[in-house]
């Protein structure tokens, strides 16, 4: 037989994920000889023997790689001989530490085997809330560098004992190489405290239910971060966790004991249980059910005026023991305080969460790096990702292979559920969620975060890419930065940035042919100077004509009106009826919404112009329409929260409702504008029309002239395919509708997927965008 050998690198996600056992199995199994390893570019192989034994491996690497592992690529070259003698067996050899180029695996919830050994009382990881194993566990929050060895990670403070050291080495177990493989005697450890005291307790999981079932807040340290737990059913631990948390309306996130208690409190569908049973074990947003007398009803202050609420299954073991615990759902909503990021240190959960939490679950395994719980909703178009965080990020995203010989850039993301992007030779990491960089803690968790992805990733930008708006704190870093390496500052117009970002998701390539974008959210500076926010855009990643838009309503007090629905009330009643216009004119039913408000400073913010810019923004017309309908009128406790609840309000009135009328101009560009639809609404309002009947209509009417003015547009410049984007287009009844009509019309309708379509994907757009300029 003539032995042959083969050079084979594998890049992708592939360290940390099992990958080295696996090649070292599948090597014996076809009868090769050689050795795989860990560097910096991913996992390295040399394989002996014959040739068609080689060709076996090699479709089989593909084939069976390990559940968490993503290919990118497999690169063969053949190595000269001859070889006297060559390799006698396989062997797994040490990592080669050099340029870092390879991804770090997302945190993975656990694995079925994980769960059956910690509820296994003959295991001796019975009860033990560290479990995991090379399938599952904790990646990117517990990673200091590359490659991922142990010492790379927080477990380098907790030595194996034998036993898990004799797992560790052992290419058969299914723990070898498991960074954070650990178990009672020798991993982290598990303690309860109360008023500043360690709890004298055997068992810290069972005294933190029993204090759960007595309508109490537990603080307990999960996988990225910490969370506020309370029983789900109990209005009085609900509404007293609000009080606390300074929370009073947003929705809070609940975690079940599996698909089945899922079942008694929403409507789920097999695509919907695929999602909340991935790997990530992510939020999903679900329909709720109708109350029973049957089933223990969830607190009615969970998701207040909404009609759908994100559940989860446990994604540690430390959860899974929690849960198991207790009768019922519990709430699992971040550990912060008001618009701080989650807390991820004892000593700050002690400081920042002391006044909120009756009680907390501790651990000694360090959180390197904060995680948020992703959130997902099954759509029409496909599965989407609301906020991409623990389980999903730093996945890279590859795109199209054009973009494999442009520019490194770093994009620095927005404002507002800010992220960064690192773009290299055709593949984008984005960081996770970071939140709101107006608040300081979370600015200064997006630097460090920066900086650790630049060091893992040994990332070094040729350019920079930041928003056009010179006042975004990420501009300004960036801007900095840029400075600091001496490299271009690209500028890039926020909608832009959200075509772009749909456009590289869906792998079209930098020379792509021009696209509609329909771009729809709160703000973003346009580059005419001018607040923009409910765009039509033609184009691609080198350019763009603005091509339509919304009308440009005033935005009296500037930011104040996003804060405010009843000042845009008062924008878009002006600007569709004139200066005649009072309250009193327009509906009787709006006179209350505008008691003890001072309508007339608005009127004369309104004709000054003073602190009140024109903007086209889609957002600030749902606000207008809610507080007609008496929503949030005077304040929004939370961003979008006018936008969800007009949605829940139209949901069970949209197979009846017909479509409010709206203008629709065909000069260039084109302009949707609301004269007729505030005529027909406030004649609704007199009449006496349900609420939820108008939000269907107004949802149903701005569907329908939006697929009208898309396909006005498309139909002039020859365009087959559209692309939705921006915040606004998380409504599923607007997303959905537009994606149907559309595509009913023969266009390829884009929507995010694998990226938010609010202001979380703007990084990638951004630097998409960049490398190509």
């Amino acid at each position: 037989m003539t032995v042959t050998a083969t050079h084979v690198r594998i890049k992708g996600l592939v360290q940390g994920v099992g990958f080295r056992p696996f090649v070292w199995h599948l090597a014996r199994e076809e009868g090769l000889t050689g050795h795989v390893l860990n560097d910096a570019d991913g996992v390295l192989a040399e394989i002996f023997g014959a040739a068609d034994r080689q060709q076996r491996f090699l479709e089989r690497l593909r084939c069976e790689a390990p559940p968490l592992s993503e290919i990118v690529s497999v690169e063969t070259a053949v190595l000269a001989g001859p070889f006297s003698p060559p390799p006698q067996d396989f062997q797994i050899v040490e990592s080669v530490e050099g340029p870092a180029t390879t991804g770090i695996v997302p945190d993975a919830a656990t694995c079925p085997a994980c769960v059956a050994d910690i509820f296994d009382p003959a295991n001796r990881r019975h009860g033990y809330a560290f479990t995991n194993c090379t399938h599952c566990g904790p990646r990117l929050s517990i990673v200091t560098s590359i490659p991922y060895d142990r010492a790379s990670t927080s477990m380098a403070a907790f030595k194996m004992c034998p036993e898990c050291q004799s797992e560790y080495d052992d290419p058969a177990d299914r723990r070898f190489h498991a960074q954070p493989n650990a178990c009672p005697a020798c991993g982290p450890q598990l303690w309860a405290e109360a008023e500043g005291t360690r709890i004298e307790t055997a068992d810290p999981i069972r005294w933190a239910a029993s204090r759960l079932a007595a309508g109490e807040i537990i603080a307990l340290k999960g996988l990225g971060g910490f969370h506020l737990a309370v029983d789900a059913t109990n209005d009085a631990a609900v509404a007293r966790l609000r009080e606390k948390k300074k929370r009073p309306h947003k929705p809070l996130a609940v975690m079940v004991r599996d698909l089945e208690q899922a079942r008694t409190i929403c409507h789920v569908s097999d695509r919907e249980a695929a999602l909340m049973e991935d790997r990530a074990a992510p939020i999903v947003l679900l329909r709720l059910r109708a109350k029973s007398a049957e089933k223990p009803a969830l607190s009615g202050h969970l998701a207040p005026g909404l009609d759908q609420c994100g559940l989860m299954l446990p994604a540690t073991p430390l959860h899974h023991l929690l849960i198991a615990a207790v009768p019922g759902p519990l709430v699992m909503t971040s550990g912060n305080r008001s618009e701080d990021p989650q807390v991820i240190t004892n000593e700050d959960a002690r400081r920042n969460l002391g006044q909120i939490a009756d009680g907390f679950l501790m651990h000694d395994r360090e959180i390197v790096n904060r995680l948020d719980d992703s959130v997902m909703r099954a759509d029409r178009g496909g599965p989407v990702i609301l906020r991409r965080a623990r389980g999903h990020a730093p996945a890279p995203l590859a795109l199209n292979n054009g973009f494999q010989t442009c520019p490194s850039v770093l994009a620095m993301g927005g404002e507002l559920k800010s992220t960064f992007c690192q773009l290299r030779q055709a593949s984008a990491v984005v960081s996770q969620h970071m939140g709101d960089l107006e608040s300081r803690p979370v600015l200064e968790d997006y630097e460090k975060t920066l900086t650790l992805y630049r060091q893992l990733y040994d990332f070094e930008p040729d350019r920079i890419a930041v928003d056009l708006h010179p006042d975004f704190v990420s501009t300004q870093a960036g801007r900095r930065l840029a400075a600091d390496l001496h490299i271009p500052l690209i500028e890039v117009q926020h909608h832009h940035a959200h075509l772009a970002a749909c456009m590289a998701e869906h792998g079209l390539p930098p020379d792509s042919d021009p696209v509609l974008g329909v771009v729809l959210d709160g703000s973003g500076l346009g580059s005419d100077g001018t607040i923009w926010g409910g765009e039509f855009l033609f184009g691609g990643y080198k350019g763009f004509e603005r091509a339509g838009h919304f009308l440009p309503i005033a935005l009296p007090g500037g930011a104040a009106a996003a804060r405010e629905p009843w000042r845009n009330l008062v924008a878009h009643l002006r600007a569709a009826f004139g200066t005649d216009w009072s309250p009193s004119s327009a509906s009787s039913s709006l006179s209350p919404i505008f008691t003890g408000k001072t309508v007339s400073v608005i009127e004369h913010l309104i004709d000054s112009g003073l602190n009140t810019p024109m903007a086209s923004s889609a957002g600030r017309l749902f606000d207008a329409v809610a507080a007609a309908l008496g929503i949030c009128a005077t304040r929004q406790s939370y961003e979008g929260q006018t936008g969800v609840l007009l949605e829940a309000l139209a949901r069970p009135y949209l197979s009846q409702a017909t479509a409010y009328p709206v203008d629709i101009s065909s000069g260039t560009p084109g302009m949707l504008s609301w004269e007729v639809m505030w005529e027909a609404l406030l004649g609704d309002l007199k009449r006496g029309t349900a609420p939820g009947l108008i939000s269907a209509r107004f949802h149903l009417g701005l569907i329908k002239a939006i697929s009208e003015m898309a396909t006005h547009i498309a139909g002039d410049r020859n365009i087959r395919t559209i692309a939705l984007s921006g915040g606004v287009l998380q409504n599923a009844i607007l997303a959905g509708g537009l994606y149907e009509q559309l595509s009913a019309q023969g266009f390829d309708v884009l929507v995010p997927g694998k990226l938010p379509a609010n202001d979380g994907g703007l990084s990638l757009g951004q630097a998409a965008i960049a490398a190509v300029t």
